[in-house]
């Protein structure tokens, strides 16, 4: 499964990591991604969910209910 957050299809970046001695190495930035239950009220069922920490501060803030309808709007399939 990709590291990737199934509402708003964020994923990882690609940066350097810089030493003190400005040596420059590739990395990754990796997304926050947790695995969360969410009741829908209005479809009367539980989603599992693989979001990132920032997806889960907007849920928190707006409602799932919001979340999704924008999600689907952008052609995402929950």
């Amino acid at each position: 499964m990709a590291r990737k957050d199934q509402l708003t299809g964020k994923g990882p970046v690609a940066g350097n990591h810089v030493s003190h001695a400005h040596n420059k190495a590739k990395r990754r930035f990796n997304v926050n991604l947790q695995k969360k239950r969410f009741y829908i009220p209005e479809e009367d069922r539980w989603v599992t969910l693989r979001v990132s920490a920032t997806t889960l501060k907007t849920i928190n803030k707006k409602g799932i209910s919001a979340v999704l309808a924008e999600a689907r709007r952008n052609g995402v399939k929950v």
